[in-house]
């Protein structure tokens, strides 16, 4: 198992599990470090010492064979692998060469001894030098953060709030220097993986050279160096991807820490003071707390930062009720009671500030806890995957193959930001997009063109191999044999909506053809891989692990590069079953925005005025109990991008079980529909009659409410209303139909999709 990833949105919380994974890092960092130090020793005494060579080389070899890397995450690549088992290679290829009595090493100090040295010095040094610093930061941020609490209440206000800003700055500071650390242990981790090995690569080389007796070892050890050399420029190439992902991250978390704070399974967590009374005082520990909402449980962990280690044991208790705490009833600030069920008496915490207060109030009394949702940076367009995308797609590769297909640095190359785009607009324009001309013009760059191409792709509503789809191709781009993998993805591939399959497939044929040029192009499988990557299967939280998994993504577009005639022109071995089927079904539902596909399975009934009213308030009476719990703990978080329409096949599942979202997002991402150039939906023209009832999905209303469209809609049947967004519906309220309102727009009634609006 390698190294777990350190998240940046850990630094805040600061929590005994991220201190603990820290810690891991800086013990793998000081092996290292001892490990190189040691290494260097060898190798001088090598130099040195001719005479008991012998000795000094077997032992130099040892080293190296008991020496194990570890990597961040829980899969290595290809690559990785080559590069983790090159020290048990050099290791035999000593020993061979002791056998042939090697009695010149000349170069070792030049190609070998410096480079590890200023490794040690200038990386691992650094890394040092950035604990001490964090360190330092931590207890001094500890010391005035308990000193700012003890305060008294009574205090003038003037002298609570200079205390206040003091503290702020303090802990500004604290988390910014935290955020540097972990990035500088993390780019230290990652360097070593070609830092440390291609000294040993160039030393071995030069052995190589020096000695006759080691030249048909040499060429037996070629192939192997070979694949080595290629692993390492992989591994660079993919680590300096990897490390500008990674710091712009940790920039945009110091611009903007509230906004990636981390997603945790937790309602509530963090640092609380909790009184304990002795026998003849009472004191204040630290305590690092958690609370789940469903289960109503407390866990209290006693941790001191500075020691980084636990004070007691940990305790559990179910919440039965909290209540803010009066500042003129206790001298301690920011102070709120909890009762438990399983445990007698009154537990009196502290938080750390009256904003953390506040938050813990909210989690604790039933309200809307606050989550931050993933926003897919990606600006969204009007792209889609329909006539003009095919278009513009077929369009720009057939201007690729036809002028530039052996172009140096193709697709990796990018053209002038305001090129791309008067390209894309042209491309995209309805009147031109139709128009059976495959020609751009000549005057248009070879990389405006892959640029426009690649732009296009990022502005579509999801990535092409979307999103639910994601981790499953991750997981077999880790599977251990290539078989396993190109079946696996194979599978997936045809998983994929028959839209997004024909573009993925039109698409692998190109790059196949691009590949098959690269000895002029210099564009290898290996760097089609991590140009697209990122673009065709982006994950949809930026996280340091995410990011980690960048070289996984590349694998797996390599894998449909060089698959493709299998994997696009034959049917998977194993194809899912109904029920594989289904459940990639609910998952793609329960991940995607409101869909106006998903009609009632009844035609819209007019009733009489007297029956629709009896009808009206008997459902509203009936849902008001039922709704408020539901629509409290109704999900926040959903993705974004529309999916296209159901087939016929799509339809059948949906009849056995249906799925429909119960609420909308509170805060929309960038790319939500929002827009007036939001495509319409149409939805299916032959419901089937049923006679459900059933309104528990409705929302909290009341006759004769405002509502406000929040995406565009298409009526399939004269019972329902046709709109645009922000559109104003007069006299919603629920209507006989499950998930349906029913509502006036210019004079006529008519049927609503409820999770489509929202009241005024």
């Amino acid at each position: 198992m390698g190294l777990p990833a350190l998240e940046f949105s850990e630094c805040c919380l600061d929590s005994p599990q991220f201190r603990e994974r820290l810690r891991s890092h800086e013990a793998e960092l000081e092996k290292t470090n001892k490990f190189i130090k040691e290494l260097i020793k060898d190798a001088k005494s090598l130099v040195a010492a001719l005479k008991n060579l012998s000795s000094a080389k077997r032992k130099f070899a040892d080293s190296l064979n008991e020496f194990k890397f570890r990597c961040i995450g829980d899969a290595e690549t290809d690559d990785e692998i080559c590069i983790a088992k090159s020290l048990q290679e050099f290791a035999t290829v000593l020993r061979n060469l002791e056998d042939e009595r090697m009695r010149m090493i000349e170069n070792a100090s030049e190609v070998l001894i410096t480079p590890l040295e200023k490794f040690r010095k200038e990386q691992i040094g650094a890394a040092k030098d950035a604990k001490k610093k964090y360190d330092k930061e931590t207890e001094k941020y500890c010391g005035v953060l308990e000193k700012h609490l003890n305060l008294s209440s009574k205090k003038k206000e003037s002298q609570l709030q200079e205390a206040d800003s003091q503290v702020d700055l303090v802990r500004q500071h604290f988390y910014e220097v935290s955020l540097e650390y972990v990035f500088k242990v993390q780019e230290v981790q990652e360097r070593k993986m070609f830092e440390f090995v291609e000294p040993l690569l160039a030393f071995l080389q030069g052995l190589f050279t020096f000695y006759h007796h080691g030249y048909e070892l040499a060429k037996d050890f070629s192939d192997f160096k070979t694949e080595l050399t290629i692993s390492i420029q992989n591994t660079r190439n993919r680590f300096e991807g990897t490390r500008s992902e990674v710091e712009s991250l940790m920039k945009k978390m110091k611009e903007n820490p509230h906004e990636h704070k981390n997603l945790s399974p937790n309602t509530m967590e963090g640092y609380l003071y909790v009184q304990e009374k002795r026998h003849f005082s009472t004191a204040w520990v630290k305590h690092y707390c958690t609370y789940e909402r469903e289960s109503k449980l407390i866990t209290m962990v006693p941790f001191d930062q500075k020691s980084g280690g636990k004070a007691g044991e940990d305790e559990a208790v179910i919440l039965k009720s909290c209540t803010r705490r009066k500042t003129d009833s206790i001298e301690k600030r920011f102070c709120f009671d909890v009762e438990a069920v399983d445990r007698p008496g009154v537990i009196t915490m502290q938080a750390l500030s009256e904003e953390d207060r506040r938050l813990w109030m909210e989690a604790m009394d039933g309200r809307e806890p606050v989550y931050n949702s993933n926003k897919d940076n990606q600006s969204e367009g009007t792209a889609q995957l329909d006539n003009i995308g095919f278009s513009i797609i077929k369009k720009c590769i057939h201007a690729v193959e036809t002028r530039g297909i052996n172009e140096q640095g193709l697709y990796r190359i990018v053209g002038v930001n305001s090129r791309v785009q008067k390209l894309l607009s042209i491309l995209m324009d309805p009147k031109t997009a139709t128009e059976t001309e495959t020609e751009i013009c000549a005057e248009w760059e070879i990389k405006t063109i892959t640029s426009a191409l690649k732009t296009y792709l990022r502005m579509l509503p999801g990535p092409l191999m979307m999103y639910q789809f994601q981790r499953s191709f991750i997981k077999a781009a880790k599977l251990e044999n290539q078989e396993s993998r190109v079946s696996e993805i194979h599978s997936l591939v045809h998983r994929l909506p028959e839209k997004n399959r024909q573009m993925l497939h039109l698409l692998m044929n190109h790059l196949a053809k691009v590949a098959n040029n690269h000895k002029q192009n210099l564009m290898t499988v290996a760097n089609l891989g991590v140009v697209f990557g990122p673009t065709l299967l982006r994950p949809q939280e930026e996280t340091v692990a995410a990011i980690m998994d960048i070289k996984f993504q590349n694998i797996v577009i390599e894998i449909l590069i060089e698959n493709h005639e299998k994997i696009f022109n034959t049917v998977p071995e194993t194809p899912p079953s109904n029920s594989q089927l289904l459940l990639s079904r609910k998952k793609s539902t329960d991940s995607k925005p409101p869909s106006c596909s998903e009609r009632p399975l009844t035609l819209f009934h007019t009733a009489q005025p007297n029956e629709k009213q009896e009808n009206r308030n008997s459902i509203i009476n009936s849902s008001l109990e039922s709704v408020v719990s539901s629509n409290a703990n109704s999900f926040l978080n959903s993705n974004s991008s529309p999916q296209p329409n159901l087939n016929s096949s799509d339809l059948e599942l949906e009849v056995i079980k249906p799925n429909r979202p119960n609420s909308l997002p509170q805060n929309p991402s960038p790319t939500s529909p929002l827009s007036p150039s939001w495509p319409m939906f149409s939805a299916p023209s032959s419901p089937m009659p049923t006679s459900s009832t059933s309104s528990d999905s409705s929302p909290i209303s009341s006759p004769l409410r405002k509502a406000r469209a929040l995406y565009a809609c298409k009526a399939e049947h004269d019972s329902e209303l046709s709109f645009t967004a922000g559109t104003v519906f007069d006299n919603v309220h629920p209507s006989q139909e499950p998930g349906w309102l029913e509502g006036t727009l210019n004079g006529k009634t008519g049927l609503i999709p409820e999770n489509y609006v929202e009241f005024l």
